[in-house]
């Protein structure tokens, strides 16, 4: 996570004290060794399944989980599997969202292969699924063929660049309403395209996506699920390099002090905790405009649908310059967001169905990549 000048307001307000020289200078100020590295090794394997896998990895998924196996035992396939090691049971109780990420990880599998000349053809759910959640069989069985006339993406060449943005956005630049038009016309496989960059509408759209946020936050078992998930410091964020990451000079000198912990930031009481939803309320409440994703049902093949859709927004906003963060709370599923669930999907999905994702966007700073496991680690049977 980089580090905005107005959580280092906070944060040093707090009474963080900075060592600017010294070993603890130069500890603090390291960047992780290699939980980047997978952004670098995208697409130099010999195999054309690990190419294409080596790019799919970096889509976006939920919290940063990286829920992907491959398994790569029968020649020309690969087999899909979700880590059930990598869900989230309280925010995520019946796996929509792991699922949507799924189908982002298979879109970009899809336009890396079509890339290197090869067609895939996607068997969903070979052996059935269930709604109630993912469990040990396959998501797909993905079967490449060589195609020298395989259509290649336009998208496909923005990859490294996409984001997800969790920094507060410049409220000063509007959006212009014509690049919704530019979001929408890239979408292929169903979800029907919203959006709004309407001053009232934006308002409020911020203040629904507020208050679901809080409601997320004051829920000690869905907030301690995301606190599980903090990776703070570069030691932490090479060894587990998924979740939420928290690197940069200050929270390495916070970190090492003391003053940052998961302890300090579940506990209601402390500055840490309050201060950091200070940070996520900046991010709602300088929203520009809002984009979604509505479907008419709400399949497991639907979602995965939703997740190739979803990745190729997300690409069109950075063909655009615009920063792009999800803000599925109010989409999520458990007993104390029925509330904002009902209204988000009242507001979006007026005529019925279900809003399968909403992101807001806007002009944002720059910001770096997530980290990422190794390739290696998410193949099976190796």
């Amino acid at each position: 996570m980089n580090l905005t000048r107005r959580k280092m307001i906070f944060l040093v307000g707090g009474g963080a004290v900075l060592a600017a020289g010294g070993a603890f200078g130069h500890v603090a100020t390291r960047s992780p060794q290699t939980a980047l590295l997978p952004w670098d090794m995208a697409g130099t394997y010999s195999d054309a399944r690990m190419r294409a896998l080596s790019w799919a990895l970096l889509a976006p998924n939920p919290h940063n989980r990286q829920p992907w196996l491959a398994d790569l035992s029968e020649e020309e396939v690969v087999t899909l599997y979700a880590d059930r090691d990598r869900l989230l049971p309280h925010t995520d109780p019946f796996d929509r969202q792991i699922t949507i990420g799924l189908g982002c990880f298979m879109e970009l599998l899809r336009m890396a292969a079509a890339e290197d000349g090869f067609r895939v053809d996607a068997d969903l759910f070979p052996e059935g699924s269930s709604a109630g959640g993912l469990d040990q069989r396959p998501i797909a069985r993905i079967a490449f063929t060589s195609d020298p006339a395989v259509e290649r993406d336009p998208l496909f060449a923005l990859v490294p660049a996409r984001r997800s943005n969790k920094e507060p956005f410049d409220v000063t630049r509007p959006v212009a309403p014509a690049l919704l038009s530019e979001l929408g016309a890239v979408m292929r496989s169903g979800a029907r395209f919203g959006g709004t960059v309407e001053p009232s509408e934006v308002s409020d759209l911020r203040a629904l996506t507020r208050e679901a946020l809080r409601i997320e936050v004051e829920t000690p078992h869905t907030f301690q699920e995301s606190v599980d998930l903090f990776r703070i410091g570069r030691h932490e964020v090479d060894a587990n390099p998924d979740g939420i990451d928290f690197t940069g000079p200050l929270f390495e000198a916070l970190h090492l002090t003391g003053q940052f912990s998961r302890e300090a930031a579940a506990d209601p009481t402390s500055f840490a905790y309050q201060s950091g939803l200070d940070a996520v309320f900046a991010n709602t409440d300088t929203a520009m405009g809002h984009v979604w994703l509505v479907t008419d049902d709400n399949s497991r093949e639907t979602q995965i649908a939703t997740g190739a859709d979803w990745l190729r927004v997300n690409i069109a906003a950075t063909a655009q310059g615009l920063g792009f963060q999800p803000l599925s709370q109010a989409l999520q599923e458990f007993p104390e967001m029925a509330e904002p669930f009902q209204k988000v999907h009242e507001r979006l999905a007026p005529g019925g169905g279900t809003v399968q994702m909403l992101s807001r966007i806007g002009y944002g700073p720059k910001v770096g990549k997530s980290p990422r496991w190794p390739l290696e680690s998410r193949i099976m049977n190796v």
